[in-house]
């Protein structure tokens, strides 16, 4: 599981089933006249309220969150692990506020009971659940809450393009040269303090390094990471997605095939990324 894949709106369904998480514990309605001795039961003192609020809306929530963090998606009967989770938790919002008009009736009342209403705990569990709802609904369709919710890391400096960065979350190592390499090369320590041919002299300007080689064209290849999850397709055009790229981690981009990057994960595959927007370039 790769949490740097969560956006901003799983952030707001974490925050909403920690809210109602909190609910559960305080009174489920409230008693004008009450005296202050009398024991008023929590959410947890209703089983409709425990099942088709709480535990429904923290079972929506983690099913939410777990679908987005797995590196591919789970289906159960056809249908995707987050589906469900957004239909649980709009089904925890409509008990939610069932309950709130009804605050006695999990108590098998027969109503008319004058003074009662929901508790603090109930009108808290709505506005969780209310909210929980709203940004598992959205969060598929609205920008802002599809930003990452971690940000990657950014790359100490930048890199010319066709170099390998050297460090941050994601950069594959460098190779380190091993001593006792030919003389004159570049990068290769010298015996005995003397410098060998082809290295600058002391007080002499330094050349610049030749560049890697280039492929065919004007394209470069360089290290990118994306903003948020974004899938990878089979160069053959096949439409399933052969890997995610999450957030948070560096890829190569290879060749260019008009608006498409080639690019290539950390373990070798190679995929053509269709949306480009707004990727960061290492």
């Amino acid at each position: 599981m790769n949490i740097r894949s969560l956006t901003r709106g799983d952030g707001v369904v974490i925050g909403a089933a920690v809210l109602l998480l909190i609910a559960s514990f305080l009174d489920i309605y409230s008693f004008e006249g009450a005296p202050d001795s009398a024991e008023i039961p929590s959410l947890w003192g209703s089983g409709p309220v425990v099942l088709g609020v709480v535990l429904a809306g923290v079972i929506g929530a983690a099913l939410i969150v777990v679908a987005r963090a797995l590196p591919q998606p789970k289906k159960v009967a056809g249908l995707d692990l987050g589906q469900f989770g957004i239909a649980f938790t709009v089904f925890a919002a409509w008990c939610a506020l069932g309950n709130i008009f009804d605050p006695a009736g999990a108590f098998d009342n027969d109503g008319g009971v004058s003074g009662l209403s929901a508790g603090m705990g109930l009108i808290l569990a709505l506005v969780a659940t209310l909210v929980m709802a709203a940004a598992a609904v959205a969060t598929p369709l609205v920008p802002a809450l599809k930003g990452a919710l971690i940000p990657a890391a950014r790359p100490a400096a930048p890199q010319p393009y066709g170099g390998q960065p050297q460090g941050g979350y994601g950069y594959p190592g460098a190779q380190q040269q091993p001593y006792g390499g030919q003389p004159g090369q570049p990068g290769q320590p010298s015996f005995g303090g003397q410098p060998q041919p082809g290295q600058p002299q002391p007080g002499q300007p330094q050349a610049p390094q030749q560049a890697q080689a280039q492929p065919a064209g004007d394209f470069s290849p360089f290290w990118f990471a994306v903003p948020v999850p974004r899938p990878l397709f089979a160069e053959d055009g096949s439409p399933t997605p052969i890997a995610e790229l999450a957030p948070g981690t560096w890829y190569l981009a290879v060749e260019q095939r008009g608006a498409n990057l080639v690019a290539q994960t950390q373990d070798g595959r190679r995929g053509v990324l269709q949306d480009t927007s707004g990727i960061q370039r290492g």
